[in-house]
C-alpha cells in the first residue's frame, strides 16, 4: 500500500504494532506497507535497540568521506597554530608545505574551518581606511632600494623600564634588519643601531621615516644630524606626510604583528623584553611566511646590499661654479658681512649655492637640496618649485 499522508515515525511504528500481533508474516506485512523485507527487518532492529527514536529518518551523508582531512594533518595544523598563536590559514599552510607533508596538503579553507572548529580564530573589526597619499615615494622593486624606520609606540616593563623599540625593515623583501629597545629616542641611541646594520648588509638608497624626531624637524630643511649622516653616506632620506602612517603601510603592517608577539603583555624586564625582540626577529625573517612574497620568508627575497658601508666618507664635492659656505656651530653661513641661519644639523659642513636667478641661489647639502636663499630677505626658505626657478 502507499504511505499514507502521516509522519513517518508513526507509520513505521504501526508496521512494528502490527508485526507484534503474529497476525503477519514478514513477507506479507512487507508487501501491505510496500517496502522490502530487507527495510522491514532493519526498522525492527532499530527498535529494538532504540526505541520510538530510532525509526525516524537519518542523515544520508556518508560516514567516511573519501577527501577527509586526515587526523593526523588536523594536528598538525593545531600545533602549528599552537606554536604560532598569530598565524592564519595562509601562512600555516605555507609552514606545513615548507616542512615537507607526509600527507596531502589541505587548502587555505580547509585549515581555516580547522581552526574555527577549534575555537581558534577571531572574528577582526572592519575599520574605515583613509584615502592613500599621492606623495611621489619611491617604490621599491628590488632589496635596498628602500628602507623603512621607525619606533613602534613606547611601552613599559614589568618593572617599570621604558622601552622605545627602533625598527628598521626592508620594503621590497619585508627583512627585518634591528628591533632594538633605545635609551632614548634620539641621535645618539639611533646612530650605532644604524650603523651596525649598515655594516652588516649594506646601505640603501632611500630610508622613508615620519615626520618625528630623531628622522626630522619642523625647521626649513627639516635636517636633523641623524639624516644629515644618512645624506653624507649617499642614502636619500624619504618622508612621509604628516598623519599619514599608511604610507609606510608595510612597516606599520609589521609593527602590528611586533606587538602583539612580544608586548602583549610586556616581559618582566628591559632584557628579557629585547631577548622577545630578538626571538621575534629571528621568526620573522626565517620562519614566518609572508602573503605578499608568495608565501616564502623574508631572508629568501633579501639580497645584501651592493654599497659597502664607507669607514671613512669622503669629502663633499660641489660644482666648481657655486658657492661655497661653511656652516658654523651656531647652523649659520656668512654672506656679505651677515649671517644666514641654514640649520643647526650641518653645523661644520659645507653647503653650496646654486645661483638661479638675480639674487636668488638654490642652497645644497651634497645632493639634497635645503632650500632657496633670497639675497634680499637674508633668509633660507623651503624647496619649491616653479616656473621663475630656472630664469
Amino acid at each position: 500500500m502507499p504511505w499514507k499522508e502521516c509522519a513517518v515515525t508513526e507509520q513505521r511504528f504501526r508496521f512494528i504494532e502490527d508485526w507484534r500481533t503474529d497476525d503477519w508474516t514478514m513477507a506479507e506485512l512487507c508487501r501491505f506497507y510496500d517496502v522490502t523485507r530487507a527495510t522491514g527487518y532493519k526498522w525492527l532492529a532499530r527498535y529494538e535497540v532504540g526505541g520510538l527514536a530510532a525509526l525516524g529518518d537519518r542523515s544520508r551523508a556518508p560516514l567516511h568521506h573519501p577527501n577527509q582531512l586526515a587526523a593526523e594533518m588536523e594536528e598538525r595544523i593545531i600545533a602549528v597554530r599552537a606554536a604560532h598563536p598569530r598565524w592564519g590559514a595562509p601562512k600555516i599552510r605555507a609552514r606545513i608545505e615548507r616542512d615537507g607533508p607526509s600527507l596531502g596538503l589541505p587548502a587555505e579553507s580547509t585549515i581555516g574551518a580547522v581552526l574555527q572548529r577549534h575555537g581558534l580564530t577571531v572574528a577582526r573589526k572592519r575599520r574605515a581606511r583613509s584615502r592613500p597619499s599621492e606623495a611621489p615615494l619611491a617604490h621599491a622593486s628590488a632589496s635596498n632600494q628602500v628602507w623603512s624606520a621607525d619606533f613602534k609606540g613606547w611601552f613599559r616593563t614589568q618593572d617599570g623600564a621604558r622601552i622605545d623599540p627602533l625598527t628598521i625593515t626592508d620594503n621590497f623583501s619585508r627583512y627585518l634588519f634591528r628591533c632594538q629597545s633605545v635609551a632614548a629616542p634620539d641621535t645618539a641611541h639611533c646612530r650605532p643601531v644604524f650603523q651596525a646594520a649598515f655594516r652588516e648588509f649594506g646601505l640603501p638608497r632611500v630610508i622613508r621615516t615620519d615626520n618625528g624626531a630623531p628622522f626630522a624637524t619642523n625647521g626649513e630643511s627639516g635636517l636633523t644630524a641623524l639624516s644629515a649622516w644618512w645624506i653624507k653616506l649617499g642614502i636619500v632620506p624619504e618622508r612621509i606626510q604628516p598623519g599619514q602612517p599608511q604610507q609606510n603601510g608595510r612597516h606599520e603592517r609589521m609593527h602590528r604583528t611586533l606587538k602583539q608577539e612580544t608586548a602583549s603583555p610586556p616581559a618582566a624586564n628591559r632584557r628579557r623584553q629585547q631577548a622577545r625582540f630578538d626571538q621575534f626577529r629571528r621568526e620573522y625573517n626565517h620562519q614566518r611566511p609572508h602573503q605578499a612574497l608568495g608565501q616564502r620568508t623574508p631572508d629568501c627575497c633579501y639580497e645584501p646590499s651592493p654599497r659597502p658601508y664607507p669607514e671613512r666618507l669622503a669629502p663633499l664635492q660641489y660644482p666648481s661654479d657655486w658657492q661655497l659656505r661653511q656652516v658654523s656651530p651656531g647652523g649659520q653661513m656668512r654672506w656679505a658681512n651677515q649671517y644666514v641661519f641654514v640649520s643647526h644639523a650641518l653645523a661644520g659642513e659645507p653647503v653650496g649655492l646654486e645661483q638661479i636667478g638675480d639674487r636668488r641661489w638654490r642652497v645644497w647639502f651634497s645632493f639634497h637640496e635645503i632650500g632657496l636663499f633670497e639675497e634680499s630677505t637674508l633668509r633660507i626658505r623651503r624647496p619649491t618649485r616653479s616656473p621663475d626657478d630656472s630664469k
